[in-house]
């Protein structure tokens, strides 16, 4: 089993949660919440608060960004092989609707091929709290 994804289900997702952020500070400005973690799938929650809100009191763009970097980072590295690497290398993004509340954050890698050697494109999609799709992205990342 992946070390990581060892460590998620030993830990559980408050403490695995907390444990990312120590290990990669950055991602602690949303405060995020792991919900599941397994191959070809990552979900992670943040609250809609002030802290990550821009100028017009909804959910910023960076915010958004920042967790499906997280989400798709996470779930390549229990995705792919022990001993492989990986590293983002672009980030293509829409913002489909004004996010106004929590956050649902879902990276999909069923239709990746977690076995390719180069770039492959990870999906990510945000969610409010009505199920409505807020945000999308495609993470490329490249595999070693």
């Amino acid at each position: 089993m992946n070390q990581t994804l060892g460590l998620y289900q030993s830990m559980g997702n408050q403490n695995f949660s907390k444990a990312v952020v120590n290990l990669a500070p950055y991602f602690g400005t949303i405060d995020p919440q792991f919900t599941m973690l397994r191959p070809g799938y990552a979900e992670v929650t943040f609250a809609n608060q002030r802290s990550v809100h821009n100028h017009i009191g909804t959910v910023h763009a960076i915010a958004l960004c920042n967790a499906a970097e997280l989400a798709a980072g996470t779930m390549t590295t229990v995705s792919i092989a022990d001993g492989r690497q990986w590293i983002p290398v672009g980030m293509s993004v829409e913002y489909l609707a004004k996010a106004k509340t929590d956050m649902r954050v879902v990276a999909d890698g069923a239709n990746v091929d977690w076995n390719a050697v180069g770039d492959v494109e990870v999906p990510v999609d945000a969610f409010d709290t009505d199920g409505k799709r807020v945000f999308t992205a495609k993470i490329v990342m490249n595999l070693k």
